[in-house]
């Protein structure tokens, strides 16, 4: 189910990223209200990891993660998510 490995960071104006917390990436996980089935293939690893099911388009999740982060002051109005999806090794 969970087949891809994705890493999770706020970018801020400058450029600069930074890993999201585990504790934040859970609380989308967990506690979201999309009504959208397709998050419940998530499973928070690390901070700014997190696998995720073959179904799960990366463009939704941003979006989606990126509302749910702001709705909980996680994330300034002036950063953004970055979501990539990475290799087992890194």
């Amino acid at each position: 189910m969970f087949a891809r490995t994705v890493r999770i960071e706020a970018i801020n104006t400058a450029g600069e990223a930074r890993l999201c917390p585990l504790r934040q990436i859970d609380n989308f996980a967990m506690r979201n209200f999309t009504n959208d089935a397709v998050f419940d293939d998530t499973l928070p690893l690390a901070d700014g990891v997190m696998e995720i099911g073959n179904r799960v388009p990366l463009p939704l999740l941003t979006e989606r993660m990126e509302d749910w982060f702001r709705r909980k002051n996680y994330l300034h109005e002036a950063e953004r998510l970055r979501i990539t999806e990475t290799t087992a090794k890194e």
